[in-house]
């Protein structure tokens, strides 16, 4: 059985035919990814919103379960935490009150790098919205890196692999002092995360590696009298900044920065500190959650479109 083209034509004119539908399924496949690229910004616009500085915030619970080391509450407003009161009651340090300063609200890098990325992305799809006609291997490039800019900002409301109370970030990313009101002292370390869409904040007792240790420490420890904190920092020292690296403080739209990636050398400025006890806390915060989800949806509904695009092109899709 064979298949014939009536009426016949040459192998030239079969070639051209077969060009020209190529080209017009081309067209017509790129209105329809302009069609998802209008879907993806409204969907973008949305995760936006669930950013936005918009008052009065959301107020979270942070309290440790099962006794109360660490009990009270903070207030998030788009990526800044700018109210909260902690009652904290540590067995190695005196029982404080850990209250955000009014005029000095702590960032949250990981939020700030979330934020810096939605707003390339939507951005980004203007450009391409604003043009009648988009060149296909522009446009695919141009989906690439919003594929990137999605999968990096989903990384971010992730977390780190392991816990975050574990990441080396602490010893350069923690809050500085005049964060707060009044000002902590450098032997508590404050730092604030996200894992799994949740506010994650590590406390740590902190003393120097050089300080003399009490006799009556070293006699309680030896009877029995005084038991140690154990914990996984315990007995390694640490290169501390209580300065911080700035990724805490304010930083205007055309300054933020992306976080950095977590690296093993140890800060130049600092003190070598022993972690003598360390607390964990964490709240769900549901708009974080609701984020998450969302640009999950549109990563998935955009790598569809970038995988079509890359058949009818007849390139290969990378993800």
């Amino acid at each position: 059985m064979s298949l014939d083209i009536w009426p016949p034509v040459s192998s030239h004119e079969l070639k051209t035919q077969i060009q020209e539908t190529q080209n017009r399924e081309l067209d017509w496949f790129i209105t329809e990814v302009l069609a998802v690229c209008t879907e993806l910004k409204h969907g973008l616009e949305d995760c936006y919103a669930l950013l936005a500085p918009i008052e009065p915030g959301t107020t979270l619970v942070m309290s440790t379960p099962r006794n109360e080391r660490v009990k009270g509450t903070i207030t998030r407003i788009g990526t800044r935490i700018v109210k909260g009161s902690l009652n904290i009651q540590l067995r190695t340090v005196p029982a404080q009150t850990l209250t955000v300063s009014s005029t000095n609200p702590i960032h949250i890098p990981a939020l700030d790098g979330v934020f810096t990325h939605l707003t390339q992305s939507i951005d980004l799809l203007g450009i391409i919205l604003s043009e009648k006609k988009p060149d296909a291997a522009a446009l695919s490039s141009t989906l690439s890196v919003l594929a990137e800019a999605l999968s990096e900002s989903t990384a971010l409301l992730k977390g780190p692999a392991g816990l975050i109370d574990s990441d080396p970030k602490w010893q350069t990313g923690s809050c500085p002092a005049h964060h707060f009101s009044p000002a902590i002292g450098p032997s508590l370390s404050v730092f604030v995360g996200i894992q799994d869409s949740c506010i994650v904040l590590s406390l740590r007792a902190l003393e120097e590696a050089n300080a003399p240790v009490n006799f009556g420490l070293k006699l309680g420890l030896a009877i029995g009298t005084v038991r140690r904190l154990e914990h996984d920092e315990m007995d390694v020292t640490f290169r501390y900044d209580p300065k911080g690296d700035g990724s805490t403080d304010l930083q205007s739209s055309n300054q933020r920065r992306l976080p950095k990636q977590p690296t093993s050398a140890k800060p130049a400025n600092g003190m070598d500190v022993y972690v003598r006890e360390k607390v964990r806390v964490e709240s769900a915060d549901a708009s974080l959650i609701s984020l998450f989800a969302k640009l999950g949806y549109l990563s998935h509904s955009l790598g569809q479109a970038r995988r079509n695009l890359a058949a009818v092109m007849g390139t290969e899709y990378q993800a």
